[in-house]
């Protein structure tokens, strides 16, 4: 029999729904015991002493996580501004302390420049005070030449200028064989002459001619630079660090290699691989290495310091030389230089060539001048003086007597 089924109206779905109690869900706070009594009671209808109850513990839980999320946000916020301000004080105070130690360094430059400006104003000073107790010196004696002259006669100008004349020339001669100063000697025999110009006397004449000889043989004397040679042996004795040592060990192979006493790889020739190395090792007692060169002196490879300041002392001692005129120091000193720069140093080297050209250059000039042995013009001035000067001199006191 077949089964037929009568089809439901929709009002017929309403009124099972509503006779059929609905399950509702679980809300938070919640129990399976509470969702029971909901089921059991009649209608499905929750107690009214149940439901607030469940609504406050759902909500006391909320506020108590929210206040404390708010809580840990200010104190995160808060940590957060800390170490914000404690990294910009800590900055800070940084750039504080650089800009005040740039502000001392500067402060000590400023001082050490002070001190070099006073340092320089002091020698200055000296040399002023030096330079003004010379003039005071000449001053005084020329005062003193010039009394003498006016104990003589006060209106006789021509025998002044001849005791000026005579006091130049040998300012002359001392400066000539003293400090080899050709050009002032020069200038100490012009006023000389100029000095006799102006006394107007024939009887002068030679005096005046061994003076001009004078100068005219000053003047053929060469000229040397002092300042000049002075300044290039200084700059060799900073060129020594840029000097390369050379290579004594160039060729350290054995004079005769043997070529057949190579070892076998074969356990059978032990003999005679046996034999090879006792050749060897009795052959390596004595080892002759070639030499096409002469033997050079050997330097250890800590020792160059001391050799480069040994060459520095030797041109020191050449630059010292230059201006008290000892040329035979000067020309000893630099070809020591140049026989250790040889010996010990590459002179295949570009610099090496170039110090050692250099050297040999300063080596070939000479530092004497040719000054001549004497001036043909003081002893005809002191003759003029014995004649006309001092012997007035002399006769001062006894006319003075016999008046």
């Amino acid at each position: 029999m077949t089964e037929h089924t009568t089809p439901t109206t929709p009002q017929d779905e309403a009124a099972k729904a509503a006779e059929t109690p609905k399950a509702t869900p679980l809300t938070a706070g919640e129990t399976m015991a509470d969702s029971a009594k909901t089921r059991a009671a009649p209608g499905g209808v929750v107690p009214p002493d149940h439901r607030p109850q469940a609504g406050r513990r759902s909500r006391l839980p909320l506020s108590l996580l929210l206040a404390t999320i708010a809580i840990i946000l200010a104190l995160l916020l808060a940590a957060g501004l800390y170490g914000y301000g404690a990294r910009q004080i800590k900055s800070q105070s940084a750039v504080n302390q650089q800009l005040q130690s740039r502000l001392d360094a500067l402060q000590q430059a400023q001082q050490q420049q002070q001190r070099q400006y006073q340092t320089a104003l002091d020698q200055q000073g000296q040399a002023l005070s030096a330079a003004q107790r010379q003039a005071a010196g000449q001053d005084k004696q020329l005062s003193e030449l010039r009394d003498k002259v006016a104990t003589i006669s006060g209106s006789d100008a021509n025998t002044w200028l001849l005791a000026q004349a005579d006091f130049l020339v040998k300012q002359a001669g001392r400066k000539l064989w003293s400090d080899h100063d050709i050009v002032t000697a020069g200038a100490l025999l012009k006023g000389a002459d100029a000095s006799l110009a102006d006394m107007n006397d024939p009887s002068l004449m030679n005096v005046r001619r061994a003076i001009t000889e004078d100068i005219a043989t000053l003047a053929a004397v060469s000229q040397v630079d002092f300042d000049g040679i002075f300044m290039k042996v200084n700059q060799l004795s900073n060129q020594v660090d840029n000097l390369r040592l050379a290579d004594n060990d160039s060729d350290q192979s054995p004079m005769d290699s043997d070529g057949g006493q190579e070892l076998s790889g074969s356990l059978r020739e032990w003999r005679q691989n046996l034999s090879k190395s006792w050749h060897n090792f009795m052959n390596d007692f004595i080892t002759i290495r070639r030499r096409d060169t002469g033997a050079e002196p050997l330097l250890a490879p800590n020792q160059d310091i001391y050799l480069r300041e040994n060459i520095r002392s030797r041109l020191l001692i050449a630059a010292q030389a230059v201006p008290r005129h000892q040329n035979e120091v000067y020309q000893q000193s630099l070809e020591t230089v140049s026989t250790w720069v040889r010996a010990y140093f590459d002179t295949d080297d570009a610099n090496t060539r170039a110090f050692l050209s250099e050297l040999d250059s300063l080596s070939q000039q000479s530092i004497n001048m040719d000054v001549p042995a004497q001036l043909s013009s003081p002893p005809l001035l002191e003759k003029q003086m014995q004649t006309r000067v001092r012997n007035l001199l002399a006769q001062q006191p006894a006319t003075g007597q016999g008046e």
